[in-house]
């Protein structure tokens, strides 16, 4: 990890955040993976999964006998840690169930707004190097409580064309049946184009690597809905004396173990705390399965001493991160500057893997320095609000003389005339 002093704030996060890194290239190749699959449909989507996977793409739907030999392929403390997990989500995200709203003026005018689930959707579960069956659970669960009628499911086979039995199990536990075999900027192409086998859907969600990030950006420009920018993984970490350095490099290097362009930024007002944090990481990491993506990793992450606690928030609100971890002495008073981030970790005892798994929160979150304007997955993003209003005659003559006077003022005579017209011949009566 680089570990620098940058005086100037206007360049804190462009010298951090790495950005637009063979951007041209990589819009380049992913657009050409989608118009590949747009025009060829179900054979462009098998010549494509091939050459990249490596391997024949077989049956790309996963069969009932696969669904239903899957729990019994899982071990059973793991399936007891879904079933729990998936029943904690639960509780939290039905909550957050959106309410229809209805208002009255008293004089005959009356309008509603009534949530409805979003018909068709699309699930990403990413399984390039790690089988995320917590993604199964952050997009079942909430797309089970918001009533989406169809839910399709998308995710990379491993080298023997099969699905890890886990993500099988938690797609069940969400009674979730329509699954693929199929990753990449190739599944976003299924999703938003269709095939002859497979229906396009309203929405896509899910999180993924920079081709299937890139993927959903270029297909949400031709007016396909997408959940956020939800890209490589981010943490940032605020400690200040008070913190366990041991415990911030375990959460420094969980966000790092993601893949080798995740980014991980600790922030601290201590120059000791913030060595003690880098020779800790480097203790901890060789003992991680997945040191040489952690190593990827930490050559793009970074180790900033700040001269005080509040400009490590400035900071954090410009850099936006995905997850925000306030490993401080009093998280509460911080927790009240925070103007972004996608889900925040308050005190010592909260790591970022809590709100990965099991806390009951959404892990499905904005990266990229987006969580400066959007929200974190919930129930409401498998919604869309429609709204009603119901007016008597005697409503749209009490309302006729202020619509008709706007509708004139901005000379759109046809609106002001459908007013006069139903109230009366020629003007509308004080």
């Amino acid at each position: 990890m680089r570990k620098y002093v940058e005086p100037d704030r206007q360049q804190w996060v462009p010298l951090t955040r790495r950005v637009g890194r063979d951007d041209a290239m990589l819009e380049w190749r992913v657009g050409s993976i989608l118009e590949q699959i747009r025009k060829g449909g179900d054979t462009a989507l098998r010549q494509v999964s091939e050459a990249i996977e490596g391997f024949p793409l077989v049956d790309a739907k996963v069969s009932r006998e696969e669904i239903e030999a899957a729990p019994g392929l899982v071990p059973e403390d793991l399936k007891n840690a879904i079933m729990e997990a998936a029943a904690r989500i639960r509780s939290f995200h039905e909550l957050e169930l959106p309410k229809d709203t209805e208002w009255n003026d008293g004089a005959g005018t009356t309008c509603r707004r009534r949530y409805l689930p979003i018909r068709r959707v699309g699930l990403y579960i990413p399984g390039g190097t790690a089988p995320l069956f917590s993604t199964v659970l952050m997009l079942g669960v909430p797309s089970s409580i918001a009533g989406c009628r169809e839910r399709v499911m998308f995710t990379p086979p491993s080298k023997d064309g099969t699905v890890a039995p886990a993500i099988l199990f938690a797609a069940s536990l969400c009674g979730i049946e329509d699954i693929y075999k199929i990753g990449g900027a190739q599944a976003v192409a299924a999703m938003a184009y269709g095939t002859e086998s497979i229906a396009k859907v309203d929405k896509i969600f899910g999180p993924g690597n920079r081709y299937v990030t890139k993927a959903k950006q270029l297909v949400s420009k031709e007016g396909v809905a997408t959940d956020m920018p939800a890209g490589p993984s981010e943490v940032l970490v605020i400690a200040d004396e008070s913190a366990d350095v041991s415990f911030v490099a375990a959460d420094l290097l969980s966000q790092a173990e993601h893949g080798p362009d995740s980014q991980v930024v600790l922030l601290s007002d201590s120059v000791t705390v913030a060595r003690s944090v880098l020779r800790e990481i480097e203790v901890q990491k060789e003992s991680l399965s997945r040191n040489k993506i952690v190593e990827a990793s930490l050559a793009e992450s970074r180790i900033i001493v700040m001269k005080d606690l509040d400009e490590c928030m400035d900071f954090a609100n410009l850099y936006a991160p995905e997850h925000l971890i306030l490993a401080v002495k009093d998280p509460e008073s911080l927790a009240k500057k925070v103007e972004a981030a996608g889900s925040v970790f308050l005190g010592h005892y909260s790591p970022e893997s809590a709100g990965d798994y099991a806390s009951g929160t959404n892990h499905i979150l904005p990266t990229g320095g987006t969580a400066v304007a959007w929200s974190g997955l919930g129930v409401e993003s498998f919604m869309h609000a429609i709204t009603f209003q119901s007016l008597s005659a005697q409503g749209l003559s009490t309302l006729g003389k202020t619509i008709s006077t706007m509708a004139d003022a901005e000379m759109l005579e046809a609106h002001a005339n459908a007013v006069r017209i139903r109230v009366g011949s020629g003007t509308i009566k004080e």
